[in-house]
């Protein structure tokens, strides 16, 4: 009897392991989360894959209680009860479809990868292992994609073992290789410690030094500039005037974060701004749920908080490129970054305002996703953040 205890807790105990190490904010450690399905496949019962799975994606996502905590300023109940619900999506599709029959698991599996990774469900879909492809199939692409695909169906089948030994094989030769991807020539993305000021301290001194800022940068040979998220406050014409006059007399072009009203609510944007004029680049397609989006508000006849575009503008012009944009939170989950590259974009351009997740590994995670999703399409990015 105690054995029968026992197996059930080491299960769990080493799925909380798994989404600690996986989750830390290492590129070179995201295969560590493929250990999931495997823990997934073993559990003899649904309610052991449902502790299983509640303890990887809370032991994923433990920056969550401290970061709400921190944007609200207030105790850590709020974000614990932010970080158990958003648990409840995954740890649902994953209880109902785990099956007992050994054959039915991976197409199972499969089926809960896929509803994970898109709307609904996907909207908390963070802590992906698939994310895990840009590290072992580092320039593959699709097909990259595809051989993960197939190897996570492997991972929870009999045959587990010798997939995860070829899964470490190419791991070990990917990490022996591995080289980030590079900047687009040309680009800088600037990183701001600003804390919570940004976005919110928005007067004429604020956009003044924001000026002072992308000139330093222009001065160095940067033609494109990137300012991360909110970095300008409230897109209003006044402060596009006040950008415009200052690069007048330049050919420095600036790509920064911003909000700007709409019916309803606000929508968080980037703005591209250069002597011409300034124009809204590209409206975030999933913004924060809770604390920026909150679709809840509409049902009670109330407006505010951020607009979710989901499937709207996945890549953007700019100049004679395209760019695929993710603002923040897309970068955590997965259907932007692939919607993005169904249509080929020259490079990525990644911004985020991480003030609130100071103490966490938050913005690692952020950081080591989008490398991993740029180099599986040998993209080469630029990023933005704030903290």
């Amino acid at each position: 009897m105690c054995r029968d205890y026992l197996q059930p807790a080491q299960l769990i105990f080493a799925s909380i392991a798994i989404g600690v190490v996986g989750w830390s904010g290492h590129v070179l450690l995201l295969p560590v989360a493929l250990g999931f399905p495997v823990l997934w496949s073993i559990a003899r019962t649904r309610s052991v894959a449902a502790l299983i799975s509640a303890g990887y994606f809370l032991a994923a996502s433990r920056g969550l209680p401290q970061g709400v905590a921190a944007f609200y300023s207030s105790d850590i109940w709020p974000g614990l009860l932010l970080w158990l619900c958003a648990s409840l999506s995954f740890v649902a599709v994953h209880t109902v479809l785990w099956a007992g029959a050994a054959r039915a698991r991976p197409f199972r599996y499969l089926l809960a990868a896929v509803v994970m990774a898109i709307p609904p469900f996907g909207i908390t879909g963070w802590a992906h292992p698939v994310t895990a492809a840009g590290v072992l199939f580092p320039g593959w692409g699709w097909w990259g994609l595809g051989l993960m695909t197939a190897g996570l169906a492997g991972l929870v089948t009999r045959i587990w073992p010798a997939v995860a030994v070829a899964f470490a094989g190419v791991w070990l030769w990917s990490a022996a290789i591995c080289t980030d991807p590079k900047l687009p020539e040309g680009w800088r993305g600037v990183d701001l410690q600003l804390g919570a000021s940004l976005g919110r301290e928005a007067g004429l001194q604020r956009q003044r030094d924001m000026i002072a800022t992308v000139g330093n940068a222009a001065s160095d040979g940067a033609r494109y500039v990137v300012l991360p998220e909110s970095a300008l406050g409230f897109w209003t014409p006044t402060v596009e005037r006040l950008w415009i006059g200052a690069f007048s007399d330049g050919d420095a072009r600036v790509i920064a974060g911003a909000a700007m009203v709409a019916p309803g609510g606000y929508d968080n944007v980037l703005v591209a701004i250069d002597r011409k004029g300034g124009r809204i680049l590209y409206r975030e397609r999933m913004p924060v749920p809770g604390s920026m989006w909150q679709p809840w508000r509409s049902w009670f006849g109330e407006n505010g908080g951020a607009q979710a575009d989901f499937f709207a503008n996945p890549v953007v012009a700019i100049g004679a490129s395209r760019a695929a944009p993710l603002i923040c939170y897309e970068q955590l989950i997965v259907w932007p970054i692939l919607q993005s590259m169904l249509h080929d974009p020259d490079f990525v351009v990644a911004v985020g305002n991480g003030w609130w997740t100071e103490g966490t590994s938050i913005v690692a995670i952020q950081r080591a996703a989008t490398t991993a999703w740029a180099k599986l399409f040998a993209k080469p990015f630029v990023l933005s953040f704030n903290t």
